[in-house]
């Protein structure tokens, strides 16, 4: 509205200003939607905002929790079903404050108390981005929470208590590059709400920051620098090649939750600020958490199934894309060996991997894992994990069919 002001006024003082000034202002304002974009993409807008099928940020994602179920909002701008209508304040408010237009408060499976950090600055360039978007009318499902969790004007004493409401400040004793990082790791990318684990109230339990927590079934694993437990046994390069890739030799590959991570946020980044959240994470203190990673055993050789339900099951599904050396036939990403999910001895994540499957995308290339949840059952399935824990990891899970019974019900 204000360019369109101007532009009125200077074509009444000189007609031939009026071109120059809508191609600047044109220019600006894509500008301003470029770096909304990228911020966006930063703070893994989509991820949440965008339901299996759905189209882009119209919301209806819904995220179990243990009081109920919540179903992520529409933000693109239609007018009646999304933010269409939300000024700027009104959005700054939802980010900072956890606010709504007209006053309504939301709960912090939106991580406001992380975006809070975010200056209004970014904000705003979000906001343009999003408003740049096609509107979707979709009337999002309400949420589905018991007693007390319902109780929305619970959240004014909750915002008090663990919404701090201030905005990143750099430390003047690090350097540039440790301050963007710690602002892509505390504000943008949020990291710390599925890496820290949670106390009862919900807030985030910072006296095991980022040392791993149980997120919507998965495991967020310890990212602080525990040498066993932790990122302390990778080089920079590996780390900086898994947030770029999902991957890193002789330690991981993402699936679940954070390759989703990786497939719509951190690939998007510059380099420069990849490894500017390389060296912001360097700086975290090191909390153990238990014997989850193993340094990558000597290959194996190459060996025959011996007759048991789960080395069965491998050879007949698996090793087509795992070598029984623990590297991957056609990709690294199938490497076993070393990897995080092999040994941690819950087997979270290789449970959940082997009932849904994985897919990290990457521009033009598609790594892709089938689930095998369907058409097989919980012993076959708890056979296939104790093996993989045993013949690739540390041996140290004892995975039941109980358990995967119990995880195919936790999962989205």
């Amino acid at each position: 509205m204000f360019g369109q002001r101007v532009g009125r006024t200077l074509f009444i003082l000189c007609g031939a200003c009026i071109v120059h000034f809508s191609s600047s202002a044109r220019a600006a304002e894509g500008d301003l939607v470029a770096r909304g974009e990228y911020l966006a993409r930063a703070g893994d807008c989509t991820a949440c905002h965008t339901a299996p099928g759905g189209a882009p940020y119209a919301g209806g994602r819904a995220f179990k929790l243990t009081f109920g179920t919540i179903y992520s909002r529409n933000i693109t701008p239609d007018p009646k079903t999304g933010i269409g209508q939300w000024s700027d304040d009104d959005f700054v408010d939802a980010l900072q404050r956890g606010v709504a237009k007209g006053g309504e408060h939301l709960y912090p499976a939106f991580p406001y108390t992380a975006y809070t950090k975010l200056s209004r600055d970014d904000i705003l360039a979000i906001k343009a981005y999003l408003f740049s978007q096609p509107p979707v009318s979709n009337t999002t499902p309400a949420d589905e929470l018991s007693f007390p969790y319902n109780q929305r004007w619970g959240m004014v004493f909750w915002n008090l208590a663990f919404n701090s409401n201030r905005r990143f400040q750099p430390d003047p004793g690090q350097s540039t590059q440790w301050n963007r990082g710690a602002y892509l790791v505390e504000a943008l990318g949020h990291c710390g709400e599925c890496h820290t684990p949670r106390r009862f109230t919900q807030s985030l339990n910072n006296s095991q920051k980022f040392s791993g927590a149980l997120t919507q079934g998965w495991k967020a694993y310890n990212i602080t620098g525990d040498a066993r437990s932790g990122l302390g046994g990778w080089s920079d390069d590996a780390l900086a090649s898994y947030l770029s890739t999902g991957h890193a030799e002789g330690h991981s590959s993402a699936s679940g939750p954070m390759a989703e991570v990786i497939s719509n946020s951190l690939r998007y980044l510059t380099q420069e600020d990849i490894r500017a959240i390389v060296v912001y994470l360097r700086s975290i203190p090191a909390v153990e958490t238990g014997p989850e990673i193993a340094q990558r055993p000597p290959a194996r050789a190459a060996a025959a199934p011996s007759g048991g339900l789960g080395e069965q099951f491998f050879a007949g599904n698996c090793a087509n894309c795992h070598n029984w050396d623990g590297t991957g036939v056609q990709s690294p990403y199938a490497d076993l060996s070393g990897s995080r999910t092999v040994n941690d001895p819950a087997a979270t994540n290789l449970m959940g991997v082997v009932l849904t499957g994985s897919t990290t995308e990457l521009g033009d290339q598609r790594i892709f894992m089938p689930p095998f949840g369907n058409g097989h059952s919980d012993d076959e399935l708890a056979a296939v994990v104790n093996f993989v824990n045993t013949y690739f990891g540390n041996g140290t899970a004892k995975v039941s069919s109980a358990d995967i019974a119990a995880m195919r019900k936790s999962l989205p």
